[in-house]
């Protein structure tokens, strides 16, 4: 995602809470695809964030499957931030969600 003006506070930077969404998105997706089940965020284990993002710098968030329960997903995520016209890019944030799989109704 591009960061706009709309998404930075009064110092320019992304929000957290709107960095929090992205990552709770991005690894409700990785949950899924690797349950193929309806899955809910149960518990955020762990947020950091380690460096600022700036206004028109783009957010990439990388997931991966850290363990799984007979019904639970664990899924780690990195958020990682880039300068668009120049390539440059930094580690911003992280964070440990778990998801559980619900019922179809």
């Amino acid at each position: 995602e591009v960061v706009f003006p709309q998404h930075t506070n009064h110092h320019g930077t992304l929000f957290g809470g709107h960095a929090l969404r992205m990552m709770d998105t991005a690894a409700f997706v990785a949950a899924t695809r690797h349950a193929r089940r309806t899955m809910v965020t149960a518990g955020v284990a762990e947020v950091s964030y380690t460096a600022p993002v700036h206004h028109g710098e783009i957010v990439e968030i990388a997931t991966r499957v850290a363990a799984t329960g007979r019904t639970s997903v664990t899924v780690e995520v990195a958020m990682i931030a880039e300068v668009l016209l120049e390539g440059t890019r930094r580690r911003c944030g992280s964070g440990r969600f778990v998801f559980v799989a619900v019922d179809a109704r």
